[in-house]
């Protein structure tokens, strides 16, 4: 786990997702959608390519502004969403293994949320290739405040989103 207690993020603990998906720490609001993406090891291949280059964030139509062409811990990420609200984020980990691959970020300030997401990508046993997105947030900025449950909603359907994203990107892989 990173132990980078740079004053730019904006919760603790930083890297917290990387050993466990489901970490929600006090005060926070979890998130985790898990998406069936297709089958086969060409498809996990691909759709870990996509997520760790950040073509399925750029295929969601959000604006992505980063650092690096692939996601590594450091790397800097600004999220924008409808040409408007801009989420500055620094990658905290990332994963590339034969049957896992994905990331975290974290919220940097200046962020709507506070908090960490992770986009991971696995391949089972009997060959199903899966997208998890999860996190733990809670709201930073007043307008996020304000948005409430409706704000959580959005969030659920961003990852739902992506994961949808995600299956279409890698369609012609499947082998199912």
């Amino acid at each position: 786990m990173p132990t980078d207690s740079s004053p730019d993020f904006t919760y603790e603990p930083v890297g917290a997702t990387r050993d466990n998906l489901t970490v929600c720490p006090p005060g926070y609001h979890p998130l985790h959608v898990r998406t069936r993406v297709g089958e086969g090891g060409e498809l996990f291949r691909r759709a870990a390519e996509a997520v760790l280059t950040w073509e399925m964030h750029r295929a969601l139509g959000v604006g992505i502004d980063a650092t690096a062409d692939r996601a590594a811990p450091g790397v800097d990420v600004t999220v924008t969403l409808a040409g408007v609200v801009k989420a500055p984020c620094r990658v905290v980990w990332t994963l590339e293994e034969p049957r896992h691959a994905g990331w975290a970020y974290g919220t940097l300030t200046g962020h709507p949320e506070s908090g960490e997401e992770a986009f991971v990508v696995d391949r089972t046993g009997d060959g199903t290739v899966w997208l998890t997105v999860a996190a733990f947030s809670r709201a930073a900025k007043w307008y996020a405040r304000a948005g409430g449950p409706a704000t959580r909603g959005l969030q659920h359907a961003y990852a739902r989103r992506c994961g949808t994203v995600l299956r279409k990107l890698c369609a012609p892989y499947d082998e199912a």
